[in-house]
């Protein structure tokens, strides 16, 4: 019989920390915790498979589950002297997802099930307090009729507020037992004249419904846009962790909060969170109540006047602080708690590995290494690739003067400008429309997940450092302030009504969300330095990895760019880029529109000076780096004018006549130019365009050269090559070229010709190509566009319907295909070599940026990837962390 249950309590505990993958990350901490001895409520685990059984057999669970979960409770009831469903003693339980990688808020959850009619009376009586009870009943039919019914938590929110003001009470924590009990009826009467139906009053209907709305969570709207931002599968599902609940809202001994054993903003080595008094978990995350510092020292930083927990329960949280350095000196990462105490007790629900800003990933790490918790090469694989582009976005320029409208809490590091917006659909609609917007919430939900990601930055009104809006602001990078006390939001009205200001819709703001300050407008930014916690994590990088990194470049700005990232050459300069500057096209669509040889001639000697003046910049700022040059690439139509307007603003420049002009623009129409007269194709038909080119990188080289005292080794690489036949042909052209240059210059220089392998013919006949070929590129650009027969600017229409339902995991132009294209890719690279041992191999297509693609570049023996300039950290760390996989 399969095991569908995993059991934890008592300091005994059938699985742990290894067992992350059926348990998930929550299941298997908490095993792990107990096997600790730490002080865990105890429980039991639904492992992840009876997620993928649930969807595979029509959102049904396994029969064999039912009496292995209700043998789990068995063993609860026992540790706890509780029975659940008991009208005495009362076993209260929470049932909460927990998959293998965190997703904070994205999925359900179910607090106090097991409560109704009966029971409410039994847990008032032996806790010797009916207001607590009564208010645990209000949570869970809440919380259940939302989550497991489908009746909106609005619903509730506006009851409640309603009773409050007619009770005259500001907080939930002034209702009475019997103000409590009247709201209770109110909601069962909401629940039954909404839904048609009674609230569920047995308590194993009521876990069974709660179990089955966690499985059905793992597909709603957010979960799956969360897990498409960050990668994780579907395929993985989620576990349900059912556990005996302990109760922080019994009055002022008890409590819940929040922590990180490091600050996961900066990186300090401070014990960081928050608490609430007489509350339950979901109140401090929600922000509906202004949480407390946990330490004195962070109360005394915030100028808050309510005690900190250190001061407040002085036991507890001395018991605290010391799990908080043996969790984290166990499993030797920062570590996210959640925890309650109960009347004195403390109660520890949950450790993880904290999600952090890149700032403070990097900072911990280097002072894990030095403090000899980690090496560096752990510290090095610790890093997320991508989250570097955290470091690169902006900060204010402290020169500049502000004018603060408002502060709150400085919840995500970082700038940003932008309009107001009061939506998440707002913030899609300024994405998709190229405007920056700003979010601005009372609070955000995990509702406005894909808001979130298109806005630039998050300002909220109420919530702490560990609401939604801050850890998920974190976790993607996003400048983020929350709990701005001193500004309110009227969205009746669509106002942010600031300190002597009044905003509306469209008004623009900047968020400082390293100082937590609001201000008005757009404010001066500038670059962070890269240097620091940075500067070493990267130098222990480029000691681990094998594989270069270089850069694709087509100006000295983007070359100079990219050095400072260290970028160690440029893997990729599109050469066609350069003619469509300035007068450059003037002169290039003269050289297309010319009758003959002789036309195109003198237009080329026209651009020659100019290409060669690029590339002498390039291999100046590069000196001595390689620089891989690709010849004219794309369809001669994509330079000529398309309007009639256009045309006749041509024809003008050229002295032609329009319609002339018209009827040559129509003679080099292609049906299918991506597929058509480009690449290699064009240098055949009109050898004088490579002949140009050559000769311009050669006298370039030279020029360099003698300049830098460093030797140039320019790299030409012919593009669409699918024959040997046309390498010979156009290689021919460029040592002929070579040669003359060389003799005029007196000078000798060494050059590589190799061509990018874009097309699946090129790939399988790749040890013939070698016998001409000195390097292969893989252009995994088109290589993806002509193995998969699908245009990349096309398919943008259907990818994501693809992904949506299951057809792809991943877009194949963000992330390489490593089955079929990596195949060829695969091949091209052993069959090459087969010919020419010694074969230098790269890639340059957008894959060059993307971890995951560097990680298979690693895997088959690359030389090197090469990117655009800002991915370059990326691509050096990505690079790192594959040869420390490689070597484990």
């Amino acid at each position: 019989m399969t095991n569908w249950v995993y059991t934890f309590g008592d300091g005994k505990a059938e699985g742990g920390a290894g067992d992350f993958e059926r348990l998930g990350g929550k299941g298997a901490n908490l095993a792990e915790m107990c096997n600790l001895g730490l002080p865990v409520p105890p429980g039991l685990t639904i492992v992840s498979d009876v997620c993928t059984f649930y969807y595979k057999n029509g959102r049904k669970i396994p029969e064999e589950l039912k009496p292995q979960v209700m043998e789990g409770l068995q063993r609860m009831e026992a540790v706890t002297g509780r029975k659940f469903g008991d009208t005495e003693r009362p076993l209260l339980v929470s049932v909460r997802s927990g998959g293998r990688a965190s997703m904070p808020g994205m999925m359900d959850t179910v607090l106090n099930l097991g409560l109704n009619d009966a029971t409410v009376q039994a847990l008032g009586h032996d806790a010797g307090d009916a207001r607590f009870a009564w208010d645990s009943y209000r949570r869970f039919i809440q919380m259940y009729a939302d989550v497991v019914m489908g009746l909106d938590n609005e619903v509730f929110e506006e009851i409640l507020e309603d009773e409050k003001a007619r009770f005259g009470h500001e907080f939930d924590t002034d209702l009475t037992a019997v103000e409590w009990q009247h709201v209770v009826s109110i909601y069962k009467s909401v629940i039954e004249e909404e839904l048609g139906e009674a609230f569920p009053q047995e308590p194993e209907v009521q876990l069974w419904g709660a179990v089955g709305a966690v499985f059905a969570s793992w597909m709603n709207a957010r979960a799956v846009t969360y897990r498409q931002l960050h990668n994780i599968p579907e395929a993985w599902g989620t576990a349900v962790n059912i556990q005996a609940m302990v109760f922080g809202n019994l009055g002022n001994s008890s409590a819940t909060g929040v922590a990180f054993t490091r600050n996961p903003s900066t990186g300090e080595k401070e014990l960081y969170g928050e608490f609430l008094v007489n509350a339950q978990g979901e109140d401090v995350v929600a922000g509906i109540r202004t949480p407390q510092s946990i330490t004195e020292i962070a109360r005394i930083a915030s100028g808050y006047d309510k005690p900190s927990m250190e001061k407040l329960m002085p036991e507890a949280f001395a018991e605290f602080r010391s799990i908080c350095a043996q969790l984290e000196a166990h499993y030797r990462d920062v570590q996210d708690l959640e925890f309650t105490i109960e009347r004195g007790k403390l109660w520890m629900l949950q450790t993880r590995n904290a999600k952090r800003t890149t700032k403070a990933a990097m900072k911990i790490a280097v002072d894990m290494v030095d403090e000899r918790l980690i090496t560096e090469d752990e510290a090095v694989s610790r890093i997320d690739p991508t989250s570097l582009d955290q470091l690169l976005h902006p900060t204010i320029d402290p020169r500049v003067r502000r004018e603060v409208i408002g502060s709150g809490l400085p919840a995500s590091p970082g700038a940003a400008t932008g309009e107001i917006v009061f939506t998440a659909e707002e913030a899609i609609i300024a994405e998709e429309e190229g405007r920056k917007a700003i979010l601005v919430r009372i609070e955000t939900s995990p509702e406005d997940i894909h808001g979130m990601h298109a806005a630039e930055a998050i300002l909220t009104t109420r919530g702490g450092m560990t609401s939604h809006a801050a850890v998920v602001a974190r976790g993607m990078g996003i400048p983020c302030v929350v709990g701005a006390g001193t500004m309110r939001i009227d969205m009746r009205n669509e106002k942010l009504i600031g300190i002597g200001v009044i905003l509306k819709r469209g008004d623009i703001v900047t968020i400082d969300g390293s100082t937590g300050q609001v201000l008005k407008g757009e404010v001066p930014m500038i670059q962070p330095e890269l240097s620091g916690d940075f500067g070493r994590i990267m130098a222990w990088a480029d000691r681990s990895r094998r594989m270069t990194v270089r850069t694709n470049a087509d100006t000295p700005a983007d070359a100079r760019a990219a050095r400072s990232f260290g970028a160690e050459g440029i893997g990729l300069c599109r050469t066609e880029h350069m003619f469509f500057e300035g007068d450059r096209i003037h002169v290039m669509r003269e050289m297309i529109l010319a009758e003959d040889e002789a036309g195109r001639r003198a237009a080329l000697a026209k651009l020659m000076p100019m290409q060669r003046l690029d590339f002498t910049g390039l291999f100046t700022i590069m000196h001595g780096l390689p620089v891989t040059i690709r010849l004219l690439d794309p369809p001669l139509h994509e330079f000529l004018p398309k309007t009639d307007e256009e045309i006749a603003e041509v024809a003008g420049i050229m002295g032609m006549e329009p319609s002339a002009l018209r009827q040559r623009v129509d003679a080099l129409h292609e049906f299918n130019p991506m597929l058509g007269h480009r690449g290699c194709r064009l240098a055949i038909s009109y050898p004088e365009i490579v002949e140009m080119q050559a000769r311009a990188i050669f006298e370039a080289a030279i020029l360099a050269a003698r300049e830098t005292g460093a030797a140039v080794v320019p790299e030409i690489m012919v593009p669409l090559v699918g024959l040997r036949s046309e390498l010979d042909y156009v290689k021919a052209r460029i040592d002929e070229v070579a040669r003359a240059v060389m003799t005029e210059a007196k000078m000798k220089i060494d050059y590589l010709v190799g061509t990018m392998i874009e097309l699946p013919r090129a790939a399988l006949r790749a040890h013939i190509i070698a016998e001409a070929a000195e390097f292969f590129s893989f252009g995994t650009n088109d290589l993806t566009q002509t193995t998969f027969g699908m245009s990349r600017d096309d398919a943008a229409a259907f990818i994501p319907t693809y992904q949506r339902k299951g057809i792809i995991e991943h877009d194949p132009f963000i992330s390489l295909d490593f089955d079929g294209v990596g195949e060829l890719i695969r091949i091209a690279s052993e069959r090459g070599r087969r010919t020419r041992n010694d074969m230098k191999l790269g890639i340059c297509g957008e894959h060059g940026g993307d971890p995951a693609s560097i990680h298979f570049c690693e895997d088959i023996g690359l030389d090197y990837v090469s990117c655009s300039p800002f991915r370059v950290p990326i691509a050096r760390l990505a690079a790192a962390q594959a040869a420390i996989k490689g070597r484990a």
